[in-house]
């Protein structure tokens, strides 16, 4: 069965860089199209970011210019390089399929930003 495992959240100031990582099991990872979520205290979760099979990327308003999702078919690993992060962008950051039915979802990762 698929497996998503995020990292690289962590404590950064308004303004700062952080570069999230997901890595997948199976293997049919390079098929899918995949997505980055969050979910902030108290709200639903989002599409934050979801890139294509042939690296089509597509981003939600909030974030276009800052973020840029990519991915590693060799490593079964999808990125996030999130730049000039916002104090709104504070949430568990998650990755899964995009498109097709989600798999079981990981952990997540923590993003905090605040000075």
């Amino acid at each position: 069965q698929v497996q998503f495992v995020e990292s690289g959240g962590g404590l950064v100031q308004p303004g700062g860089s952080l570069r999230l990582s997901c890595a997948a099991s199976g293997s049919q990872f390079s098929i899918y199209a995949m997505a980055w979520y969050r979910q902030a205290p108290g709200k639903q979760r989002e599409l934050v970011a979801g890139i294509s099979s042939y690296s089509i990327t597509n981003y939600v308003d909030s974030v276009k210019g800052r973020f840029f999702i990519s991915r590693d078919n060799a490593k079964n690993t999808v990125y996030l390089q999130m730049n000039s992060l916002k104090p709104e962008d504070t949430a568990v950051y998650f990755c899964n399929r995009w498109v097709a039915p989600p798999g079981p979802w990981g952990q997540g990762t923590q993003v905090t930003v605040s000075s």
